[in-house]
C-alpha cells in the first residue's frame, strides 16, 4: 500500500473515534496537573495504550509514560505530547473551563490551567495511536508513544532519558513533537533547522546595607542598584548583539523590600535569555555577569553578587532531510493548510529525547485558533491584542478542527515512514 492510500485507510476511523477524542479533551482540560505531578494524566494515557495492544511503561522518570506498538518489520518512529499544565487561572469562560487548584509549598491555594495546549497534544497523540491500532493492514514497522511530564519545568525529557527510556523501546529511526500555537486551526506547519529557541533563566542576588528608610545615608540601597543593573541589562541586545541574531534578554522578576520606611539589604531579579545559537547565549550571560559586578561595584555593594542559571532549554532544530519529508507529506494531505510557520521564540525540552537516542527529529506548529477570528483580527491588523497566545488565561484552542489537524499530523508524518 503506498503512502496516500495508508493515510486514508487509517484515517478513515477518525469520523468514528472523534465524539470520544473530543470527550477525551474536554476532560483533560478539565484537569491539568502541574510538571512532575501529572498522575490522572498519565493513567488515562497508560489506560488507553493498553486497550489497542501497545506495551506500556509507566512512572518513567517519575510520571512519564512509553507505549510501545509493534506491528511487524520495519522503521521506528517516535512521537511525543507532553502532559503538564500551568499555575495560571483560567479565564476562557468555557463549560469545560478548569477550577482545578493545588498547594504551594507556602500552604497557599494555586489554579491551575492548560494554558499552553499540552491537553491536545495528549488527546491528538492518543487519537493517531487508537487509529494506527485500528488498521495495521495499512503500515509495517513501531510507533512509539511518549507522553512526558514536565516539560515546562525544562527538566521532563532529561527525567526520562536518565530513567533508562533507551532500555524500554527499540531505537528510533525517527523522532517527531508538536505544539498547537495561536495561528488559525486547520493549519500545520514545518521549518528547517532552529524552529525553537535555546533559553536560559538567571536568578541574580545583589547586596545592599540595610537602613531606615529616612536614613538612606546609611544605606546602600539594593532597590536602585537593581534599578541600575535593569536599565544597563536593556543595551546589551541592542548594542552587543549583532544586529542579525536573534536575541531576547528579559527581566521578568524582581524582589526587593518588604515595607515602605526599611531599605532591605539584598534585592532579587530573575531573567530568561533566548537565542537560536549556543554562541549568542554565551555573549549574553557574559554581558549579564559583567554588568551585575560593575553596577555591584558601582553601588558599593559590600558582598560580591550571586548568580545562578537555571531552567536551562536546548535548542529545537529541525533535521533538514527529516522536515522535508514531513513537509512533502503535510503538503501532500492538507494542500494549502500546509505551511511553514518559520521560526518561534518559545523554547521546549523535546529535543534532549532524540539528542540522547542519536536519532534525527522534526517539531512542528498546528495551529489552534478559530478561523474567522483570526481572519478578523489580521485585517484589523489586531493579531497580538485578539488573539489569546499560550500561556494566557484566555488560551483556548477550539476544539475543532484542532484535534483533526493534529491527530492527522501525527500519522501523516508516521506514515512517511512506515508505509509503503
Amino acid at each position: 500500500m503506498d503512502g496516500r492510500s495508508a493515510v486514508e485507510a487509517v484515517l478513515a476511523g477518525e469520523p468514528e473515534m472523534r465524539a470520544w477524542q473530543e470527550d477525551l479533551y474536554r476532560d483533560l482540560h478539565a484537569h491539568p496537573e502541574l510538571g512532575h505531578q501529572e498522575t490522572r494524566t498519565a493513567g488515562v494515557a497508560a489506560e488507553e495504550l493498553r486497550r489497542h495492544g501497545l506495551t506500556v511503561h509507566e512512572g518513567v522518570g517519575g510520571t512519564g509514560v512509553v507505549g510501545v506498538l509493534s506491528n511487524g518489520p520495519g522503521r521506528v518512529v517516535l512521537m511525543r505530547a507532553d502532559m503538564d499544565g500551568l499555575p495560571v487561572k483560567e479565564a476562557t469562560g468555557l463549560p469545560y473551563a478548569s477550577e482545578a487548584t493545588t498547594t504551594d509549598a507556602a500552604g497557599k491555594e494555586v489554579p491551575l490551567m492548560h494554558a499552553c495546549g499540552h491537553d491536545v497534544h495528549v488527546a491528538s497523540l492518543l487519537g493517531a495511536v487508537r487509529l494506527l491500532a485500528g488498521a495495521q493492514e495499512a503500515w509495517s514497522g513501531t510507533f512509539v508513544a511518549l507522553l512526558q511530564p514536565a516539560e515546562e519545568l525544562a527538566n521532563g525529557a532529561s527525567r526520562m532519558v536518565d530513567a533508562g527510556l533507551d532500555t524500554l523501546l527499540p531505537t528510533p529511526d525517527v523522532a517527531f513533537a508538536q505544539h498547537v500555537l495561536a495561528y488559525p486551526a486547520g493549519t500545520v506547519g514545518t521549518h528547517e533547522g532552529p524552529f525553537l529557541s535555546l533559553a536560559e533563566s538567571v536568578r541574580v542576588t545583589v547586596f545592599g546595607r540595610g537602613s531606615h528608610g529616612s536614613m538612606p545615608h546609611l544605606a546602600v540601597d539594593p532597590a536602585v542598584l537593581a534599578a541600575m543593573i535593569v536599565v544597563r541589562l536593556q543595551s546589551v541586545v541592542s548594542r552587543e548583539i549583532a544586529p542579525g541574531e536573534f536575541a531576547v534578554l528579559t527581566v521578568g522578576r524582581m524582589v526587593v523590600g518588604a515595607k515602605s520606611n526599611i531599605i532591605d539589604d539584598h534585592a532579587v531579579l530573575e531573567l530568561n535569555l533566548r537565542a537560536y545559537s549556543e554562541e549568542v547565549r554565551d555573549q549574553m550571560l557574559s554581558a549579564v555577569e559583567r554588568i551585575v559586578r560593575a553596577e555591584c561595584a558601582a553601588s558599593g555593594s559590600p558582598r560580591e553578587p550571586e548568580l545562578e542559571s537555571y531552567d536551562r532549554y536546548p535548542l529545537t532544530s529541525n533535521d533538514p532531510a527529516v522536515t522535508a519529508r514531513v513537509g512533502k507529506a503535510f503538503a501532500s494531505y492538507f494542500g494549502d493548510s500546509a505551511t511553514d510557520f518559520g521560526r518561534q521564540t518559545a523554547s521546549e525540552d523535546f529535543s534532549t529525547v532524540p539528542d540522547a537516542l542519536g536519532v534525527p527529529y522534526t517539531y512542528w506548529g498546528i495551529g489552534g485558533i478559530d478561523p474567522e477570528l483570526y481572519r478578523s483580527a489580521a485585517e484589523r491588523g489586531t493579531v497580538t491584542q485578539d488573539v489569546p497566545g499560550n500561556h494566557s488565561p484566555g488560551f483556548a484552542p477550539v476544539v475543532q478542527p484542532t484535534l483533526r489537524t493534529g491527530t492527522a499530523a501525527v500519522v501523516v508524518a508516521a506514515l512517511a515512514w512506515l508505509a509503503g
